[in-house]
């Protein structure tokens, strides 16, 4: 079954995505919640650091080092978030599966890792859990560094609304409790719920699900991302 599927992920983060739904026949409809905004900081000494903590894709992206180490260690958050590491040039990476509580256990039970490793946590402006918090109470310091920001999109232009109205979405895709409060903004702004609520809509984490009020949107699940074409499986 062809499905019209909503993505709310910047496209270059999605782009991937996009490219092998748009193949299997599915209508693709971009509308990005959240804009990323590099932050304006000096470039890291990596040699201070024994290990680079990433939360997200978009930490990498904007990450300024004054001289790269290949093999300087990375904990990534997920594959995702690892592959963009590995792209980046960074052969030493280890990857959590996709939640943060994990990450902070990989961290934690490493054998390379101890209480006088310095650590350095790259991080956006926005985030839903204080690892660095959680990893002090295991003994282990980091360095929080804020390398991006992320702004809020709460309109659509004409075209995107148009879209919507002739292509109402099956499935949306949500990846974060941020984007999350932004899409409803959007909808609410657009008053786009009628063409919304009947979507499923499929969110990174418990914590982005109960953003959803149940009252007005009745099919709203947690998904692994990476899992997002098994999931459409599961709809047919």
């Amino acid at each position: 079954k062809k499905m019209n599927i909503l993505i709310t992920r910047p496209l270059i983060d999605a782009e991937d995505l996009m490219g092998k739904l748009f193949s299997l026949g599915h209508k693709i409809i971009h509308m990005p919640t959240l804009k990323i905004i590099p932050a304006k900081i000096d470039p890291i000494n990596v040699k201070q650091y024994n290990a680079f903590i990433f939360t997200s894709a978009n930490a990498i992206r904007n990450l300024k080092v004054i001289e790269q180490d290949k093999n300087q260690l990375c904990f990534c958050v997920g594959s995702m978030t690892e592959k963009i590491a590995r792209l980046k040039g960074y052969n030493n990476t280890i990857s959590a599966g996709g939640t943060v509580n994990a990450l902070k256990n990989l961290i934690v039970n490493s054998d390379q890792i101890n209480e006088k490793s310095k650590i350095a946590y790259f991080c956006g402006d926005n985030i839903s859990y204080d690892l660095d918090l959680e990893l002090k109470k295991d003994g282990i310091t980091t360095n929080k560094i804020v390398n991006y920001f992320s702004e809020k999109i709460t309109n659509l232009n004409e075209q995107n609304i148009k879209i919507i109205e002739s292509h109402p979405p099956d499935i949306i895709f949500v990846y974060s409790a941020r984007s999350a409060l932004s899409f409803l903004e959007i909808v609410k702004n657009h008053s786009l719920y009628p063409l919304m609520t009947g979507s499923k809509v499929k969110c990174i984490s418990k914590k982005v699900v109960d953003i959803f009020p149940t009252a007005d949107w009745k099919k709203v699940e947690i998904f692994h991302p990476g899992e997002e074409l098994l999931k459409l499986e599961e709809n047919k």
